[in-house]
């Protein structure tokens, strides 16, 4: 028997983690998803329950203030619950992997910060940070806490419910939104928009880079609670490939990397990484 086997939570496949622990025996990059925050109380937008609707694409948000204002007031709605989130053992499990020299660094596509709150110090955020806030026509960079501060004031009919459900990206459903009043920029009084990735808009290339280079820097890749289904994903995914190095894949149900890669651990993150981070860890004892 294994140390893996021994360790292995019950919803874990033992012979899957054991051949997880043998392909991860160097050091390796991490890409995470939405899968890794769900235990955590983020939902995702592809798992059991997740919203039918899509999110706004950046299109929309740029076509006219009418976007704008059902977004920043379904994100004010959400906001609290969504930074008040916690890291679950997932997060904790990668961030004492980092610690222990195993991990090159992590690449998230999640925006809930919550790698850096559980102790990870190289974290790439792929697509952004839900806490910060740009302008658009200047470029100024905003905290996030204090937009929100200027929408309550502005807006104090808006009243978060604790009991709506929250979506992915941390806003809530909102009915009409016609007399919302957008926050502007305190510089220019332009456009603002959350430091994030929207849909149908493209990763910024230096930050992609960032991310190619912890891949690079490997000796294998895990990707967890990624579907795969975004491009930034799959793109990083084919440098591990081009680069031969082991792809181990953790997460609940198929993802469009389960062809190419060479162990899948079809299970929960926040178990299974924190086996794994406990079984590399009595090897090196």
């Amino acid at each position: 028997m294994t140390l893996a086997t021994r360790r292995a939570p019950s919803a874990v496949d033992p012979a899957a983690l054991d051949r997880a622990i043998a392909a991860l025996g160097g050091r390796f990059a991490v890409l995470t998803g939405a899968g890794i925050s769900t235990d955590s109380g983020i939902p995702d937008y592809r798992g059991d329950g997740a919203p039918e609707r899509r999110p706004m694409t950046i299109q929309q948000f740029t076509s006219a203030p009418a976007f704008q204002k059902r977004y920043w007031a379904g994100s004010y709605l959400g906001w609290g619950r969504f930074a008040a989130a916690v890291p679950n053992a997932g997060h904790r499990a990668l961030a004492q992997l980092e610690r222990d020299g195993r991990v090159t660094g992590v690449v998230t596509q999640n925006v809930d910060g919550l790698h850096g709150k559980a102790g990870s110090l190289r974290v790439v955020e792929v697509h952004g940070s839900g806490d910060r806030v740009l302008c658009l026509d200047c470029g100024q960079v905003l905290a996030r806490d204090d937009v929100t501060r200027r929408i309550e004031a502005a807006n104090p009919w808006i009243i978060p419910d604790p009991a709506a459900p929250l979506n992915p990206d941390g806003d809530a459903a909102v009915g009409d939104t016609s007399g919302f009043v957008l926050p502007t920029c305190t510089v220019c009084g332009g456009v603002l928009k959350p430091d994030v990735v929207f849909f149908g808009e493209f990763v910024p290339p230096d930050r992609f880079q960032r991310a190619a280079v912890l891949v690079r820097a490997a000796d294998a890749l895990l990707v967890a609670g990624s579907s795969l289904a975004v491009n930034s994903g799959i793109r990083l995914l084919e440098q591990a490939r081009r680069q031969r190095i082991p792809i181990v894949i953790v997460n609940r149900g198929a993802t469009k990397g389960d062809r190419i890669a060479d162990v899948k651990v079809d299970a929960g993150t926040s178990e299974t990484l924190q086996a794994i981070s406990d079984a590399l860890a009595q090897e090196a004892a």
